[in-house]
């Protein structure tokens, strides 16, 4: 870690009663961040050891920036898969903490590589929170202070990618990018933009999950799925030259090309996931 902002933080953090473990997340975990992202931080703690927000608000206070917004939140207040945690400003950067239970986050691994999924509404998330994410956030981070080891065994669990996970995903995204489409169709007549649009958004999304999940990928949230899944080796061909043309077209009014062109998609993802099938053994899932 050679960020004196990360370190100074790490510090911080490291100090306060139920923070067992420290992640970088986002763009600045996986190395494509700008000057200016966001640092995003996951703070993982037990049940029996819950964070003492009291503590942590104490304990920022000092570095955040005078006059800035400032929110550290109680654990639970933003939901179940949120969770909590704070958005503030220090040195002029912006940094998020998410707050993450270890045992749900555990717990969460033992359903999915079960092959159990959930989808909860989710404002942030148009496609939903799938629970998957929290399994990409820990494949994707990097763990600043895990003294006990609690992330980093939670990343060993999730390598190679679970068969049954993958088989989940594509049994539960894939039927519907041609239901969306077959909805998108049926608002023509209406002249229903939003629904249609939604729809088109919805079935983009689906193919985006089932692209990835052939291709044993986890996938963080909505935003860049698209441009992650088409390059990826087993998926549609100029996928992303498709999508702007399918966009281009609803912006020409023109509903029914639009709506063409994911069915398109969706019979090229449907060859993907049949030859997948008939091929499992080939990739290294377990």
């Amino acid at each position: 870690m050679t960020d004196p902002l990360l370190e100074h933080l790490v510090a911080v953090l490291s100090g306060v009663g139920g923070i067992e473990t420290v992640v970088l997340g986002g763009s600045r975990s996986r190395g494509d961040a700008l000057p200016s992202s966001d640092y995003d931080l996951g703070l993982y703690f037990r049940d029996q050891r819950p964070i003492d927000v009291g503590g942590l608000r104490r304990a920022m206070e000092p570095l955040i920036d005078p006059g800035s917004e400032a929110i550290i939140t109680a654990i639970g207040e933003w939901g179940p898969w949120i969770v909590g945690g704070g958005w503030l400003t220090i040195g002029g950067q912006a940094v998020d903490l998410l707050y993450r239970n270890v045992d749900a986050v555990s717990a969460t691994i033992d359903r999915a590589v079960a092959g159990t999924i959930t989808v909860d509404y989710q404002p942030g998330h148009p496609h939903g929170f799938i629970s998957t994410i929290w399994l990409a956030e820990v494949h994707h981070c990097q763990p600043l202070h895990d003294p006990a080891g609690a992330v980093a065994g939670l990343k060993c669990r999730l390598q190679p990618y679970p068969r049954r996970l993958a088989l989940a995903l594509v049994d539960r995204f894939q039927w519907e990018i041609g239901f969306a489409a077959t909805g998108a169709a049926k608002a023509i007549a209406r002249d229903d933009r939003s629904y249609i649009a939604g729809s088109i958004f919805r079935g983009l999304a689906c193919a985006a999950q089932v692209i990835c999940a052939i291709n044993g990928r986890y996938v963080m949230n909505e935003k860049g799925a698209l441009a992650l899944a088409g390059g990826l080796p087993l998926a549609p061909p100029n996928l992303g030259a498709r999508i702007d043309a399918l966009w281009d077209r609803f912006a020409e009014r023109d509903h029914a090309g639009a709506i063409e062109r994911l069915v398109m998609i969706e019979r090229d993802v449907a060859g993907l996931v049949d030859d997948w099938r008939r091929t499992q053994d080939q990739f290294p899932f377990r």
